[in-house]
């Protein structure tokens, strides 16, 4: 995932454009001033050449006093850059609310018909969870960030397209030779217009935020899944039943099988599984309280007269209590 680059929106209100532009170029050590284009795009040069640009956004609330900070293609090593800029916007006065949202493009230079259609699987099988996960609000996912339609992921999966072109076609539901920066089926949570318009493949599921954690965690997740994609042999795409209570354990579960392990993504982890109910380290009956704890909480089930879980002859495998693995050890301190 780290030789991955990657671009990121991020819509904004509170600041006008001049705002923005001020505090980013405060942030990436700008050496000449910040410059106004056409249709009303202002643009900040970084210290490496590279052009942030601040566009506006009929979407957001706020008027002139909002607007979408697009970051330059950026690599691995620039997302403490990414952070600075957030946090300087942050402190300049700039917020999110609920007309903003946050899109991460990956580059797609390295993806064929076969990883774009092992992603697609990938995502819409977590879908629900990963809705949950980020606490997508209704609004959004009814028009801004759509899930997988059923009709493309169908073709994807009986026809087995073996060719760009071919998968083009599914997309679209025609060979579309000319996609449109404004197609409609770009209001997907997994937007593949994007793929066809500039070689990206585009992640909308994410809400506003000027939060430079959260974004970085965004950025990770993103990067995992298309790195994933890449490597891998084959996706399942059945999707996933959403549990509350085991909602938390089953998406930390996913984010280390996408390789986000160790100190480095603890906080990463921490923000992806914050809106989940549960426990991220079990799945059932926590099994590292004593013996004795566990006797007497079965004694007062027993006492009350309701089931314990042990005692429930209908309970699945997956409803027992699982037993401690290594990640767990890890995932204890999340």
């Amino acid at each position: 995932m780290k030789d991955l680059q990657f671009g990121v929106e991020i819509e904004t209100v509170g600041l006008t454009h001049q705002e923005l532009a001020r505090a980013i170029h405060a942030a990436v050590g700008a050496t000449q001033p910040f410059s106004t284009h056409a249709l009303d795009t202002t643009g900040v040069i970084d210290a490496c050449g590279r052009s942030w640009r601040i566009v506006p956004d009929g979407s957001l609330t706020q008027g002139s006093g909002s607007g979408e900070i697009v970051t330059p293609i950026l690599g691995y090593d620039d997302l403490d850059l990414l952070q600075r800029v957030v946090r300087e916007v942050a402190a300049a006065g700039a917020r999110a609310d609920e007309s903003t949202g946050i899109h991460v493009h990956v580059g797609a230079n390295r993806f064929d018909a076969q990883s774009i259609a092992r992603l697609v699987k990938m995502v819409h099988k977590q879908e629900r969870l990963l809705e949950h996960a980020l606490g997508i609000s209704e609004r959004r996912l009814a028009r801004f960030c759509k899930p997988v339609e059923p009709t493309f992921l169908h073709t994807l999966e009986t026809r087995r397209p073996r060719t760009l072109k071919a998968v083009n076609k599914a997309w679209y539901g025609r060979h579309n030779t000319k996609p449109s920066r404004y197609d409609a089926t770009r209001y997907h949570g997994i937007n593949l217009n994007s793929f066809y318009l500039r070689r990206t493949i585009e992640f909308r599921y994410f809400n506003g935020s000027v939060d430079a954690d959260k974004v970085k965690a965004y950025v990770h997740l993103v990067l995992a899944l298309a790195a994933k994609a890449l490597r891998s042999k084959g996706a399942s795409s059945m999707r996933r039943e959403f549990r509350v209570e085991t909602a938390k354990y089953d998406w930390r579960v996913f984010l280390l099988s996408l390789g986000l392990i160790g100190d480095e993504f603890k906080v990463t982890r921490k923000h992806l599984t914050q809106h989940l109910a549960g426990s991220a380290a079990w799945k059932g009956e926590r099994r590292d309280k004593p013996r004795k704890e566990r006797h007497e909480a079965a004694t007062t089930h027993a006492a009350s007269g309701e089931p314990s879980q042990a005692a429930n002859p209908a309970a699945s495998d997956d409803d027992a209590p699982t037993q401690r693995d290594p990640a767990d050890l890890e995932a204890n301190s999340l």
